[in-house]
């Protein structure tokens, strides 16, 4: 954006929400910040505009946006300019910020594919899971609520723990040995990974009730972990989590 075509962005802003990457050639944040905007605006296919605003050619607008140091990011919705943010964030970050933006803008699109997680759910999928495990970790560690990282990180714990195990043998024991816990577990676990979640769930919600102490918060933590890999949406959780609250009170 420069200054001869203010007017124009301005306009335009009545349709689409923009936002406006103030930068310079001599700043390297602002190298740094560009490219992942840039990538942004692409996943997000038309939800936004980027415009780009070069300080030093176009001072005047500089002033107009109150700019104070850069890179500086702000968003114009509807003709007005809203607050926006000076520095690099994360990616993490910036996505929180332009889903307000567009919120704000009453615009409602499906927010786009994480490529971090379509890395580590990759990794998963042709088994490399201390790839997987890290990718996770990593994603986790710039953004801890993120569900599909921690469901992928209880998948990858999940598939770890029947390395090597006989579905059939494993069931078997644990028919002849229903206080096992050892043995319940891993039973839950190959259940879970043959389509048969609420099995798995009723299972372990039952040896909640026969234990006590130690052995009973592991079996519970070993539940919560089996929700984890199918999210909170599931319906099957929702009903596993009342009678595992009911078991435990």
């Amino acid at each position: 954006m420069t200054e001869a075509n203010f007017q124009s962005v301005l306009e335009r802003s009545l349709q689409t929400p923009i936002l406006l990457d103030f930068w310079a050639d001599w700043c390297e944040p602002c190298k740094q910040l560009s490219p992942v905007l840039e990538r942004l605006a692409g996943e997000y296919d038309g939800a936004w505009i980027l415009g780009k605003v070069d300080v030093d050619s176009n001072p005047r607008l500089a002033q107009v946006f109150r700019v104070q140091g850069i890179p500086m990011v702000t968003a114009v919705i509807g003709g007005q300019p809203v607050e926006g943010f000076t520095g690099v964030l994360s990616e993490v970050q910036i996505r929180q910020y332009i889903d307000a933006v567009l919120k704000a803008a009453g615009v409602s699109v499906e927010t786009p594919a994480d490529p971090r997680i379509d890395a580590a759910d990759d990794a998963l999928m042709v088994g490399d899971l201390d790839a997987a495990e890290a990718a996770y970790k990593k994603i986790l560690a710039e953004s801890p609520a993120d569900a599909a990282a921690e469901a992928g990180l209880a998948q990858v714990e999940l598939y770890r723990r029947i390395q090597g195990a006989d579905p059939a043998a494993v069931l078997a024991k644990a028919e002849a040995n229903p206080d096992d816990v050892e043995s319940q577990r891993l039973a839950a676990d190959i259940e879970v990974l043959s389509g048969q979640a609420p099995e798995a769930y009723a299972r372990l919600v039952r040896l909640v009730k026969r234990t006590t102490g130690d052995e009973r918060d592991a079996v519970r933590k070993h539940l919560l972990s089996l929700f984890s890999v199918a999210g909170p949406d599931d319906p099957a959780v929702a009903g596993a989590r009342r009678a595992l609250a009911s078991a435990l009170f």
